[in-house]
């Protein structure tokens, strides 16, 4: 669950602390689980809440709303970086993309999942996806170059 935590806070030791704090809240809350889903699942939930709980204590979430442009990153990117260079590439995004960017596309979350979780709508999901995608690609092309 630390990997989960690190990929939404930068800073080892604020991401062990927001971890603790999570999984003091799973355990004060095991009663609650209803055995609907996987238990990881429930479990991965509540720390992603958490780190975004702490993000937007720390007020380090920030959207923009602006259109949605579709633009894939090239699955060459995985034969060509190893996970922690892709990790790092992820980690220098400001706040706000890496956010959606790791609810989206590592997690698995759908856009009003990530609206609802947030408090934003769907378009600064998808908005602050595509920008994320773009500073991704961007940052690829100069690595590449």
């Amino acid at each position: 669950m630390l990997g989960v935590c690190r990929r939404y806070i930068k800073d080892i030791h604020l991401s062990e602390d927001v971890m603790i704090t999570g999984f003091v809240k799973i355990f004060s809350n095991l009663k609650n689980f209803s055995f609907q889903g996987s238990f990881e699942g429930w479990i991965r939930r509540i720390i992603t809440n958490e780190c975004i709980s702490f993000l937007r204590s720390e007020k380090q979430l920030f959207y923009t709303e602006e259109t949605y442009y579709s633009e894939e990153i090239h699955d060459e990117i995985n034969q060509q970086f190893s996970v922690e260079e892709i990790q790092k590439l992820i980690d220098s995004l400001p706040d706000g993309y890496r956010v959606v960017f790791n609810l989206y596309v590592i997690e698995g979350y759908k856009h009003s999942e990530i609206a609802q979780m947030l408090g934003i709508s769907e378009g600064t999901s998808k908005s602050q996806l595509s920008h994320a995608r773009k500073l991704l690609k961007k940052q690829i092309t100069l690595l590449n170059n």
